[in-house]
């Protein structure tokens, strides 16, 4: 397995150099850290020595922040493979220290991008038959397997939409999170069916789950974001990246406003990425792929563990 590791990270730099897309390197420890509610930073204590009240470092969970600060500083296109770190995910598709490949385009919309993803993985992935990729919508696939249109339920509808699916008991929701009413079902009853036996993208989410990408006008307004899909499991989250400042800090204070009635604990936001924004982010589209889920696809492993030299709990 770390022969096939090393095979595939070579093809992903092959692909690159070949399309002049540089590589590059940001910082693994920040003082700023992602503000995602659905994702929980490592931290480590910083400064000289271990003093009482020294600042909070945070481990990246993603290298997204540094690389647009390098975007609009003039770098052009670019791509990092790293590893990186999120708190508490364990599972079969899950460590909490893994490989990420990411990459960022210039004047690339998201539509683009993921026909480039799709040439990518279709090129690593030449040991797997598949059929012809499969485009969707968040609204057609919802149509499709949930027999729901998740734009124009209530959020009623969406809760009855889960108990008729046979999900079983559910805990930590409130009845009006509408967004976590649709996660559920998302995860329980529509990505098992997305990419089997083809690549499946995912796009047009709704507005309220943009994350860090642009919101497209319409009726109703959706967000410039795609995620691909294989044999049920999620490989790769795209953006239409958001360039505007002030929209960026006010979904960043959205975040805090959410982890503090999640009493989760709450993140400095990360002040240089907006510098940078302020500055000017170029029309860009970026995608985070990960390296460990799509080995496993590649070789049929049932676990993270049979293709990572060093699970979390033997590091």
């Amino acid at each position: 397995m770390l022969r096939y590791r090393a095979k595939l990270l070579a093809q992903i730099r092959d692909f690159f150099a070949e399309r002049d897309v540089l590589e590059v390197e940001t910082p693994v420890l920040s003082s700023a850290a992602n503000t995602d509610p659905q994702i929980n930073s490592f931290s480590t204590i910083s400064g000289l020595g271990h003093q009482p009240g020294a600042p909070l470092h945070y481990l990246h969970t993603s290298p997204e922040f540094g690389m647009k600060r390098l975007l609009a500083a003039g770098s052009g296109p670019i791509y990092q493979i790293c590893k990186v770190f999120r708190q508490g995910e364990s599972g079969r598709y899950h460590n909490p220290e893994f490989t990420l490949l990411e990459w960022y385009r210039p004047d690339f919309d998201h539509h683009r991008l993921m026909r480039e993803v799709e040439t990518l993985v279709l090129h690593l992935l030449t040991r797997t038959k598949l059929a012809p990729s499969q485009y969707l919508t968040y609204r057609e696939a919802f149509k499709l397997y949930a027999a729901l249109d998740p734009h124009l339920a209530s959020t009623e509808e969406i809760r009855h939409c889960v108990e008729r699916c046979g999900i079983g008991e559910v805990s930590g929701l409130t009845k009006d999170d509408r967004d976590g009413w649709l996660d559920l079902l998302m995860s329980h009853l529509v990505q098992p069916r997305l990419g089997r036996g083809q690549l499946t993208f995912l796009f047009d989410y709704p507005a309220s789950q943009a994350a860090l990408a642009r919101i497209i006008p319409g009726d109703p307004p959706v967000a410039a974001r795609f995620e691909l899909f294989l044999e049920g499991v999620e490989l790769a989250n795209g953006f239409h990246e958001l360039n505007d400042a002030a929209e960026q800090k006010s979904r960043f204070r959205h975040d805090l406003q959410q982890r503090k009635r999640a009493k989760q604990p709450l993140l400095p936001m990360d002040q240089r990425l907006l510098a940078a924004l302020h500055h000017g982010l170029p029309n860009c589209a970026g995608v985070a792929l990960g390296i460990d889920r799509l080995l496993m696809l590649i070789h049929d492993a049932s676990h993270i563990k049979e293709v990572i030299a060093f699970p979390f709990e033997l590091a």
